[in-house]
């Protein structure tokens, strides 16, 4: 029987997250955490494959708006909810709903599609690259040291409920968007996400608590947090787990640290997903006792390659001729000129001779300036063509910051 692609019935959800659910091991999640996915549900950007009356694939794309760098705020499909039944693999579903997903979305006007990946390989032959990481670390407190700069003390820090924060710490991570590539302007209802707790997922640790930072009575930065008891014969052992730490200063960020570094009855903090140039790394006295790790964080994939390449600035003079592969959505294929700078871009179809080979692949991982060109040519993934034109392209395409998705979807 043929399988037939549809857009998500609103009454046909539960059915079709079932499929979700069974692909990624069937365990079933907290009802609390079920309805908020359903809550901010897309339906006319969702997509179900069937098999007659059965339902056996899944894709959503969120909509969302992406910082790039330079600060605009660009807006990207974020592709998620991705699964087929195992029965039946193998017979081109996957491929016939990520081809329907990336016309929908140049039909939408979206120049890029964004998603993380449980299996990143997959993505990669749509055309998604690695664009942003992640790093991960223990912090062994009594054995490392924190370093605050002056005016850490003057920061008060005083702890609330996190729900009836979270107008204060949403405001705060508005101010941060635009200063980061890679972040994601929170819609209406996404504000729940960080607030989403349920005791089933705590594997042992507590309910997520909220301490804020706080100068001259105003609200610069704050910690979502939980903390995993634990006891030895020794003593107390027990962990630290920040779920968010964002600040709008130096001195509010470093007296957020030494806090979750100095709770009561713990030993460690284990810090997941943070930029990979993040500030806690030069407050530390011994990096390396930390353990820190680095990890893929935002795939990205460019939709419309003019559009996406012109919605960003790049942070010195660029003139290049990309001949662009893009076998999965053709209308990418051929040579494109950018020319740009830190006010702007113009990027067009050209007949001029190509000055760089690559595919919409490597140009995804490359365009939050988390990667650089010249590293995956060092791997055989771009070729240059004319003598410095891939060093230019490569310091064009960097970012002053380190491109970071602070949450997942």
């Amino acid at each position: 029987m043929t399988t037939e692609l549809r857009v998500l019935d609103p009454a046909e959800w539960d059915r079709w997250y079932e499929v979700l659910a069974l692909a990624f091991g069937g365990v079933q999640e907290e009802p609390e955490e079920r309805r908020l996915w359903q809550d901010l549900t897309e339906h006319d950007r969702f997509l179900g494959a069937w098999d007659g009356d059965l339902p056996v694939g899944t894709a959503g794309a969120f909509s969302f708006r992406l910082t790039v760098p330079g600060g605009a705020s660009v807006p990207a499909a974020g592709v998620t909810m991705v699964s087929v039944a195992g029965t039946h693999r193998r017979r081109g579903i996957l491929t016939s709903m990520m081809r329907r997903q990336l016309s929908d979305v140049r039909a939408w006007g979206e120049p890029l599609a964004v998603l993380t990946a449980s299996e990143p390989e997959i993505y990669g032959r749509f055309g998604y690259g690695a664009a942003s990481y992640t790093a991960h670390a223990t912090i062994d407190t009594h054995r490392v040291r924190l370093s605050v700069p002056e005016g850490t003390d003057a920061v008060r820090l005083r702890a609330a409920d996190p729900a009836a924060a979270s107008e204060a710490c949403e405001a705060v991570y508005a101010r941060l968007v635009p200063t980061r590539p890679g972040m994601l302007a929170r819609r209406p209802g996404w504000e729940r996400l960080p607030l989403l707790d349920p005791a089933g997922s705590r594997e042992g640790a507590s309910a997520r608590q909220c301490v804020l930072a706080e100068r001259d009575g105003e609200v610069v930065g704050f910690a979502l947090y939980a903390i995993k008891p634990d006891w030895s014969f020794a003593g107390p052992e027990g962990t630290v787990v920040p779920h968010q730490v964002m600040a709008l200063e130096p001195a509010a960020e470093a007296a957020l640290w030494r806090f979750l570094c100095s709770v009561d009855l713990t030993s460690k903090v284990r810090i997941h997903s943070r930029p990979v140039d993040d500030g806690w790394q030069h407050l530390v006295s011994e990096l390396r006792r930390c353990e820190p790790t680095v990890r893929e964080g935002l795939f990205v994939r460019l939709v419309e390659v003019g559009a996406a390449l012109e919605a960003r600035t790049y942070q010195a003079p660029v003139d290049v001729v990309f001949e662009v592969a893009d076998a999965f959505c053709p209308w990418n294929e051929g040579r494109w000129r950018l020319t740009g700078d830190a006010k702007g871009a113009v990027c067009v179809r050209t007949s001029e001779p190509a000055d760089v080979e690559l595919s919409v692949r490597e140009l995804g991982a490359a365009y939050l300036g988390g990667t650089s060109l010249l590293s995956l040519a060092a791997a055989g993934r771009v070729r240059e063509l004319r003598d410095g034109a891939l060093t230019e392209a490569s310091v064009a395409f960097g970012s002053p910051v380190a491109p970071w998705l602070p949450h997942g979807f």
